[in-house]
């Protein structure tokens, strides 16, 4: 069992939706970006995404994208990344890491190399949005088979032919993409994103996390209530790319996972 197994078990068993937060690994700089994952967890958050800057995020809106820029600007890479979830690690054993981005950096490093270094650094989870299921060979399996869950997305565009080809070894949970188009976008709508959560549960026992276009309180506690929980991005980074404090941020942050806590 992983982390991410261990924590939405305990959820479930408390009755109560899961929030993940969502920053980029590097934004603005290193040491802010780690202060600010060090204090995702007593601000409520139950699972990190760690973005992992790239080139070309092509699923990701203006809002990630510049957070990228400005990670790569400061010299971020895939092993500083790496470490990132090293440091934070020295404070947090329980916290569930997940580092979200694209295969290029990954094949680059090598697959087998990646694998132990992530093992070793803390990583809990994978979604790398790039890879399909027919790839599942070059990461997907590998990863499995190091105690790393593969987490995948499914969009409103997945039909129900290809819905369980995308559950077919997907583990940890299932990111449902709660909007056709990129991050931070449109609003996500609950009455909409229902019907799509009840027929994904209909395939498979693992928690449905919903994302994208989940900007506030009232829409994390909305979208948590018809799924197992909610993940929160874009809006967390703007608060970075404001410039923000680590305080206030935190304090955002725990507004959005108060909302989704409430559901």
């Amino acid at each position: 069992m992983t982390r991410i197994d261990a924590k939405f078990a305990a959820l479930k068993e408390q009755n109560k939706k899961g929030f993940v937060a969502y920053i980029m690994g590097g934004d603005p700089d290193y040491d802010k970006s780690l202060a600010v994952m060090k204090a995702l967890p007593a601000a409520g958050v139950d699972v990190i995404e760690l973005g992992v800057p790239f080139t070309d995020p092509m699923a990701d809106g203006p809002t990630i994208q510049l957070a990228g820029q400005r990670a790569l600007a400061g010299g971020m890479t895939l092993e500083k990344t790496l470490q990132m979830a090293r440091d934070f690690r020295t404070e947090d054993t329980t916290t569930p890491i997940v580092l979200m981005g694209y295969y290029n950096p990954i094949y680059n490093r090598g697959v087998d190399k990646f694998l132990d270094d992530a093992v070793e650094a803390g990583i809990d989870g994978l979604i790398i949005v790039d890879l399909p299921p027919e790839e599942d060979d070059e990461l997907c399996i590998p990863a499995q088979a190091k105690g790393i869950n593969f987490i995948r997305l499914a969009t409103p565009t997945t039909d129900d032919k290809r819905l369980p080809k995308v559950l077919q070894n997907t583990s940890g949970f299932v990111y449902y993409v709660s909007i056709t188009g990129i991050t931070g976008a449109a609003e996500a709508n609950a009455a909409t994103v229902a019907p799509e959560v009840a027929r994904i549960k209909s395939q498979t026992d693992l928690p449905i996390i919903v994302g994208f276009g989940v900007k506030s309180p009232e829409t994390a506690k909305s979208i948590a209530g018809i799924a197992d929980g909610t993940v929160v991005g874009s809006a967390i980074v703007n608060q970075i790319a404001e410039g923000k404090s680590v305080e206030d941020i935190a304090a955002f942050v725990k507004s959005l996972a108060d909302g989704a806590h409430a559901a």
